[in-house]
C-alpha cells in the first residue's frame, strides 16, 4: 500500500514540473565522413522557476529531442539564484560581460514590461522578472549573450545581503541611501558645525 502511494507521489511530481524551459537556439552541424555527411544538432536551453532561479545549458546529439533533453538537464544543474525587488524587477542596474558579449540591465518601474531582445528576454522570463530594460551592446551570438546576462545577474545583490555582509540592519542601509539623495541641499549647513567641533 505504501509503495503505491510513493509511486503516485513520484508520478505527481513528474507531471507537475517546477521548472519552465525555453529553447533559445538550435544549430545543425555536419561532419563529412567517407560515405557522405553526418548531421548533428546543438541546442541552447534556458530553464527557470520564475521565482528568482535561472540556468542555461547546451546539449549536442544526433537527434533534436535528445539534444534538447541534454541541454535541459545541464541547465537544471547550473542554476543560480537572483534576488528580485518586490518579486518583479532588479535591485540595481548592472552590466555583464562574457567574451565579446556585453549587456546592460536596468531596473524599471511597474508596468514597463520586459524590454530586451531574443536570448536575454528568455532569461528574464524564466527568472520571473516582469519589469526590466536591457540592451546588448556586444556580440549577437546567443551563447555569449546568455552568458553575459547570467554574469550580470550574478552581480545582483539585495539590501538584505549587503546588510548581512556589513553586520548592519537593513533599515540603516536604506535610510542612508534615502538621506544621500537629499544630502546636497543639507551639505552647506552641516559643514560649519563640523568645522566648529
Amino acid at each position: 500500500m505504501a509503495r503505491e502511494d510513493n509511486r503516485r507521489d513520484r508520478r505527481d511530481r513528474e507531471e507537475t514540473p517546477e521548472f519552465a524551459d525555453r529553447l533559445v537556439a538550435i544549430n545543425r552541424v555536419s561532419k563529412t565522413v567517407k560515405g557522405g555527411k553526418r548531421f548533428g544538432f546543438a541546442a541552447l536551453v534556458v530553464v527557470g522557476d520564475q521565482k528568482g532561479r535561472v540556468g542555461y545549458g547546451k546539449g549536442k546529439a544526433k537527434e533534436v529531442p535528445e539534444a534538447i533533453r541534454k541541454a535541459t538537464e545541464q541547465a537544471k544543474r547550473k542554476m543560480i539564484r537572483v534576488p528580485l525587488r518586490e518579486g518583479r524587477t532588479l535591485h540595481h542596474d548592472s552590466e555583464g560581460r562574457h567574451g565579446a558579449g556585453k549587456v546592460v540591465m536596468r531596473t524599471a518601474p511597474a508596468g514597463t514590461g520586459i524590454i530586451a531582445g531574443g536570448p536575454m528576454r528568455a532569461v528574464f522570463e524564466m527568472l520571473g522578472l516582469q519589469d526590466v530594460v536591457a540592451k546588448s551592446t556586444g556580440s549577437q551570438n546567443p551563447y555569449n549573450m546568455i552568458r553575459a546576462t547570467i554574469d550580470g545577474l550574478e552581480k545582483e545583490t539585495s539590501p538584505r545581503l549587503v546588510a548581512q555582509r556589513r553586520g548592519k540592519k537593513v533599515a540603516d542601509i536604506l535610510t542612508r541611501g534615502q538621506q544621500g539623495a537629499s544630502a546636497p541641499e543639507a551639505a552647506p549647513e552641516v559643514a560649519p558645525e563640523v568645522a566648529e567641533a
